[in-house]
């Protein structure tokens, strides 16, 4: 998240020569540079990997003037992946393209915007005894926005990216390796295993704490990606914020907010929203919007609600279809949790507040749909909502909503996701695994 950031001090030097730093990362924010590790004297003196703003990039910086800096000319945009980033750094070697490579998802970058290599046998900032940052560049600028997992450094030796994850022989994808296989050196560690944890798993010892701001643990992870807000959509696009799970608009203007997943023609999908705050004169609904009605829209932006294959509820307690509203639930105060559960296979939707179902639904009721609203069939539906002015916020399955946890995980079946309230049996997470259910 954008506030938070880890350090540790290095009482003592190691190798600065040679090394290998690997992490899986999501992007949240899409623009700015963007610190993932940082080792730094002061604020013309440091060694850096980032996002600037959208490339790989590494550098030292000394008095005012790189030493180096190698940077991809690959663009990572993707706001619904996981990517697996790796340095390998050794100024052992006498080819200087061989003193640092990049590696994205198991590839090593040619094609670079900036090759400017490190004189034979230099020693970096990194591994320095000085301090180290994860999620800022020391300064407390250049502040990360997204989720890392499974952060890896390696004192001693430059490796490649097969120790940390390999290719899919059904998919050709990137996967993760959770318990790589390596001597992690004096200095090395391995921490955000699984989970939110700072303490070295590496055997090292080498702790992290953290710095500022909060530190969440997320159930999205490279080996299930989990929805969220797409922040290149561009209609009404809002300010978002938490790893793309909140909506912050301060502009009494109408500002949505599109899943990065669409439901399959078939399934049943659950997700919760929560009305955070209001400001002023505010409105929210939330809802679903097919994909087409979405993009087709002539006016250059859909609300929820607005289009022949979008429905929402709304804080007036009104549904919403085609520009046409009638009276359907409670209304929607703040603090308010609003479920949204989607039945594909039987074209039903269901909403609830405060996890009672409105009107009387029942999302278990299959193609009877006691309660339901019935939606176009075969469509491929986003889920979000929109705000006129306020905060909202959404759960994928994360088990947040912005940097709160839910209070008391209700039941779910599928075991995917950790929302507030009971998953009704049968609907699962908007995530990777939940579409193969």
């Amino acid at each position: 998240m954008a506030n938070t950031y880890l350090t540790r001090t290095v009482s003592s030097a190691s190798n600065r020569r040679t090394w290998t730093w690997s992490a899986w990362v999501k992007l949240g924010a899409l623009s700015g540079n963007q610190s993932f590790f940082t080792s730094r004297s002061d604020n013309a003196n440091y060694s850096t990997i980032r996002i600037e703003p959208d490339r790989f990039h590494i550098f030292d910086l000394v008095s005012s003037g790189f030493n180096y800096q190698v940077k991809t000319n690959r663009r990572l945009r993707d706001p619904n992946a996981w990517y697996n980033l790796v340095v390998a750094f050794d100024t052992t070697q006498a080819t200087a393209s061989n003193r640092i490579k990049l590696y994205v998802n198991g590839e090593q970058e040619t094609s670079l915007a900036e090759s400017s290599y490190p004189a034979q046998n230099y020693e970096g900032f990194i591994n320095r005894n000085r301090d180290h940052y994860i999620g800022q560049g020391g300064n407390q600028g250049d502040r990360f926005d997204g989720s890392m997992s499974h952060i890896n450094f390696v004192d001693g030796t430059a490796l490649t990216p097969s120790s940390f994850g390999s290719t899919d022989s059904t998919t050709g994808e990137w996967k993760i390796n959770t318990s790589p296989s390596v001597t992690y050196g004096t200095n090395g560690f391995f921490i955000l295993k699984d989970g939110n944890s700072v303490t070295d798993q590496s055997g090292e010892g080498n702790n992290f704490t953290v710095g500022g701001g909060t530190l969440t643990k997320t159930e999205d992870s490279p080996s299930n990606v989990f929805a969220t807000l797409n922040p290149l959509e561009t209609n009404r696009t809002p300010t978002l914020a938490n790893g793309n799970l909140v909506i912050q608009n301060n502009n009494s203007a109408w500002k949505n907010g599109y899943s990065t997943i669409a439901t399959p023609l078939t399934g049943k999908y659950y997700i919760e929203c929560k009305m955070i705050s209001n400001t002023g004169t505010w409105y929210t609904h939330f809802g679903i919007q097919e994909i087409n009605d979405l993009a087709n829209n002539a006016s250059g932006y859909a609300n929820y609600g607005d289009g022949a294959n979008s429905w929402s509820y709304g804080n007036n307690g009104q549904k919403n279809n085609n520009g046409s509203a009638s009276s359907y639930g409670d209304t929607i105060e703040t603090g308010d949790i609003v479920g949204i559960a989607i039945d594909c296979t039987n074209s039903k939707l269901y909403f609830s507040n405060q996890g009672v179902w409105q009107n009387s639904g029942d999302p278990t009721s299959g193609a009877t749909g006691t309660g339901a609203i019935s939606i176009t069939a075969n469509k491929n539906y986003f889920l979000g909502g929109m705000i006129y002015s306020g905060y909202i916020g959404f759960n994928f399955g994360n088990g947040y909503f912005g940097t709160t946890a839910v209070s008391s995980a209700g039941t779910n079946a599928s075991n995917n996701g950790i929302f507030e309230y009971n998953v009704p049996t049968g609907y699962t997470a908007l995530s990777t695994k939940g579409l193969n259910l």
